[in-house]
């Protein structure tokens, strides 16, 4: 039975329990101490189930039979303390995790050795949702990018994210979650890769016909990619073209398309919802 079980699990990603970013690896951590505190109810019930069941069967002529029974104060106390405990340690997780995890707040460490310098600047990346991809604009380097994503190691980002049409929603799994993105609306997200390599992210809100297309994997998808500060720099001095008003036009089209296609010095709203589509 167990042997098709492992057989399944054997073709899932574990990004979610294991994350290159260290906002992400704390919300990992929230979800197995939340899964652990809730299987101390949930598997001592579970056995006990099955013993009671054994254990009182009709056939047993062994077991006590009450049928007077109807209270015992010790059990009543073990019942409803047990659970209680488990929900006041639930709920303080959930509160001190829902503020230090806020992703409006700046970070404060690189990851759990390291904290963050109070003079570093992170780099800032605005996010524009389209019809189906996702639009890239790195103002420190006055480029923008469609369905590809590029960013160094160990170095705070904020992604300033907004939408041309519908609501989306931006998910990086391995860098730190998911937030909407919604025109006419600004939401951030601060984050931080703190290792190389290739990463999976998508769109996790339905948005249309291409919806399932908003990835970040195959060629006609994004690729988001960790590197160190040399390789980017280099990566952003590659030779694209202007981000004009034919440009533009490209992408207000439905297509996808997989590779940096513009320089800009603009900001989000200058050459996001309402002009890059």
């Amino acid at each position: 039975m167990l042997l098709p079980l492992a057989a399944m699990l054997s073709g899932c990603d574990w990004v979610v329990l294991n994350p290159a970013g260290d906002v992400a690896r704390q919300q990992a951590d929230l979800v197995v101490i939340s899964t652990v505190l809730m299987l101390l109810i949930i598997v001592p019930v579970m056995a006990l189930t099955v013993w009671f069941a054994w254990h009182y069967r009709a056939s047993n002529k062994a077991a006590r039979y009450e049928p007077e029974w109807n209270h015992s104060t010790q059990l009543e106390l073990v019942i409803w303390s047990a659970p209680l405990l488990i929900i006041i340690a639930l709920g303080a997780l959930t509160w001190v995790g829902t503020h230090l995890l806020d992703p409006y707040r700046s970070l404060a460490r690189i990851d759990k050795e390291r904290p963050l310098h109070p003079e570093a600047e992170p780099m800032e990346v605005n996010v524009v949702a389209l019809d189906w991809k996702w639009l890239f604009i790195y103002p420190e380097q006055g480029i923008a990018t469609v369905n590809e994503l590029v960013l160094p190691v160990d170095r705070p980002v904020r992604f300033r994210i907004t939408a041309s049409s519908v609501m989306n929603s931006f998910y990086a799994p391995a860098l730190a979650g998911q937030i909407y993105a919604m025109p006419g609306m600004e939401t951030k997200l601060h984050a931080v890769l703190n290792k190389p390599g290739n990463f999976t992210g998508f769109s996790a809100n339905y948005s249309g016909a291409g919806f399932s297309g908003m990835r970040w994997k195959r060629a006609s998808s994004m690729n988001g990619r960790a590197t160190s500060a040399r390789a980017a720099r280099t990566w952003t001095a590659k030779p694209i073209s202007n981000l004009n008003s034919r440009a533009r036009t490209r992408l207000s089209g439905t297509s996808p398309r997989s590779r940096p296609i513009c320089s800009t010095r603009s900001s989000i709203f200058a050459c996001g919802p309402a002009r890059c589509a």
